[in-house]
């Protein structure tokens, strides 16, 4: 997790909307996801950082006792840093529950990154999760999920891994418009320049608009300012 920025940034914004614009937030997100209700889960405190509150981790979010927690010991590397939540909510569908599992982006930047572990850190693991992952979603093998879209691949794989252990959950893509430019950085100031990115990255992974986890992933683009 990188530090918040003073006024910009994924993690800044979203900070703002949960905590000055909560209800106007919410609102956004129960109709994108057709949800009766939506509530957030309380980060862990880290006083070792300057800003002393650190992201929910892998599957952290599940009460300890949960039988998942076992199969994720044998589905991802146990090294390393597993997956990080921008933040993490329940979402209420009626009468049910699923977990809502959340990126936030401000710049191109930010959706671009490769794998980081060694064949002694779990890459051999990674690599045979993806490949089972493509397999099910239609994906040509040699689609490179490794590099440059990696983090949306893991996010996938986390969100495969739920779904098939009972766990209901949805992936919710938070894109900041209109953020400011800040060292160099590529800050869409449109709704049309995410989804252009957006259709590079699936073209890049080989993902069809429609596939067996398409209902359970959403997008929002939320402006910097409401005007």
């Amino acid at each position: 997790m990188a530090e918040i920025g003073n006024g910009y940034g994924s993690e800044c914004h979203l900070l703002r909307y949960l905590g000055r614009h909560r209800e106007l937030f919410d609102g956004i997100v129960r109709r994108e996801i057709a949800a009766t209700a939506v509530r957030w889960l309380d980060f862990h405190f880290d006083p070792s950082r300057r800003w002393m509150d650190g992201e929910r981790k892998g599957i952290d979010f599940l009460p300890s006792d949960h039988p998942a927690h076992t199969a994720w010991a044998a589905f991802w590397p146990q090294r390393g840093n597993p997956p990080n939540w921008d933040a993490v909510g329940v979402a209420t569908f009626r009468t049910d529950e699923e977990w809502l599992l959340v990126e936030a982006k401000a710049h191109l930047g930010e959706m671009c990154s490769d794998c980081q572990a060694s064949e002694k850190g779990g890459l051999a693991v990674i690599r045979e999760r993806f490949g089972e992952l493509k397999r099910m979603l239609g994906v040509a093998a040699e689609r490179d999920w490794l590099h440059r879209y990696y983090q949306f691949a893991n996010r996938l794989a986390v969100l495969s891994f739920l779904t098939r252990n009972g766990v209901p959950a949805r992936l919710l893509f938070v894109y900041f418009v209109g953020d400011r430019p800040r060292d160099g950085a590529q800050c869409p100031q449109t709704e049309g320049e995410w989804k252009a990115a957006l259709a590079e990255q699936a073209s890049w992974l080989g993902l069809e608009r429609r596939h067996a986890l398409s209902d359970r992933i959403h997008s929002i683009f939320v402006p910097t300012v409401m005007r």
